[in-house]
């Protein structure tokens, strides 16, 4: 027997015993009662008290009181526990499968941009702050098949002087099997979203045919993509309207087009190398009811090298007619390709140079000598996952007339027919 246990023996065996001494005490202060007072009234203050006749608990009944008394305490512990460690369920409704997510890209720089050696006044010179895009997600699950997602961003408007939050992502997706995803609505085209994973550096730049703007990542129709081998092998597959995510298919007779478009990917995966080949083809959202002449059509190819910190790779593009002018154009129309390549590598867990060169002939049947060269290099903090800040420098250049890219117009269709952009400073992105 342990002391605590015989501790706590000696106090049940203590109050017991205190209980019975009690009891005899009162029995030999009580008034006898005689036969004379049975049948008689008896005196109102004296009252009646029955003998005690309990003897004293043996060890025996103190031990089984004890063990009764210990087990007790350790079912009302084990209880506690139990609520502790299971509380009650929350109350569910659509937000349990619900999610929202936000990431924005920014950036603190300068711009000097110049044609034919001068700066423009407008053409984005100067400083600023800006915030490049702004996305809020929603992801709803309804089971293990269907669930939807719409994506909003920003945009300013030049025309308004504000900003103008519209529709980047709106689709229904059914997840029948990782080899088959259907999305029905605006969702991730094939090519743009996944040179952008490749790449890595969305924040930073668009991506070659983004930026200088011979395709778009997102678009309103049929979605089909999957994964096969252990995700060795993907596709993605889309007929689409053509007309870019900005031209909502709202209302009868609004953005309608004489066709479908068409955009595809193949790519695979394997051990830290990445292989991918896509195209495109259709007019491009013309309005229904206006005379084409072309088709618009795009090869795409990348190969990169991602692994241990180092991102590596090399995307090429060829297209003809990309534009909904050329498309409508009686006359030869025209042709464009281009090359881009990249790297960055993280020396430290949170630190990484990188690099990337793009260089791109616009017009080579009707302007054969208009070139865009692009170039930068910078040095990135990642503090976080979820938050990036690079400290960079990036050029393009423009030869043989006016090139527009997401960077805003460079060159010149006049004199020189040169330009020359440079912008340095911090961009970043952060997202939850």
């Amino acid at each position: 027997m342990n002391m605590g246990k015989l501790v706590l023996m000696t106090g049940v065996a203590a109050i017991a015993m205190g209980s019975t001494a009690f009891a005899r005490t009162a029995d030999a202060n009580a008034p006898t009662i005689t036969a004379a007072m049975v049948g008689s009234e008896q005196p109102k203050e004296a009252p009646m008290m029955l003998a005690q006749n309990d003897a004293a608990p043996t060890n025996a009944e103190l031990e089984s009181r004890l063990s009764a008394l210990e087990e007790e305490v350790q079912n009302s512990e084990m209880r506690a526990a139990e609520a502790a460690n299971n509380p009650p369920p929350a109350p569910t409704g659509w937000w349990s499968n619900t999610s929202i997510s936000g990431r924005m890209y920014f950036d603190a720089t300068n711009i000097d941009n110049k044609a034919n050696g001068a700066r423009v006044p407008g053409n984005g010179n100067g400083t600023n702050f800006d915030i490049k895009r702004f996305y809020i997600g929603i992801d709803h699950t309804f089971n293990s098949i269907f669930s939807a997602n719409v994506t909003t961003d920003t945009t300013y408007d030049g025309t308004t002087g504000a900003g103008q939050l519209y529709l980047k992502k709106a689709y229904l997706q059914a997840k029948i099997d990782p080899a088959l995803i259907v999305r029905l609505g605006a969702t991730d085209l094939p090519w743009v979203p996944y040179a952008e994973s490749i790449y890595g550096m969305r924040y930073f730049e668009n991506t070659l045919i983004d930026r200088t703007k011979f395709g778009t990542s997102s678009d309103w129709g049929v979605h089909a993509l999957g994964s096969l081998f252990d995700g060795i092998l993907n596709y993605d597959f889309a007929v689409i309207n053509g007309g870019g995510y900005k031209k909502i298919p709202v209302g009868g007779g609004t953005n309608r087009f004489d066709s479908f478009d068409f955009e595809g990917r193949v790519s695979a995966v394997y051990e830290g190398f990445n292989l991918g080949v896509g195209g495109y083809t259709g007019k491009l959202g013309t309005p229904y009811g206006t005379k084409t002449y072309h088709t618009a059509d795009r090869f795409n190819v990348v190969g990169a090298y991602i692994a241990n910190g180092l991102r590596v790779g090399v995307e090429y593009f060829n297209a003809n007619d990309y534009s909904t002018a050329l498309v409508a154009s009686p006359t030869i129309g025209d042709s464009a390709h281009g090359v881009s390549g990249f790297a960055s590598y993280y020396f430290l867990p949170e630190w990484a140079v990188f690099g990337r060169y793009d260089s791109v002939d616009t017009n080579t049947k009707t302007v054969p000598g208009k070139n865009n060269e692009y170039y930068t290099m910078g040095i990135t903090w990642s503090p976080t996952k979820i938050v990036d800040f690079s400290l960079a420098w990036k050029h393009e250049g423009a030869s043989g007339g006016l090139i527009s890219t997401q960077n805003g117009n460079i060159g010149s269709n006049t004199g020189l027919k040169t330009g020359s952009y440079n912008e340095f400073g911090i961009w970043g992105d952060f997202q939850w």
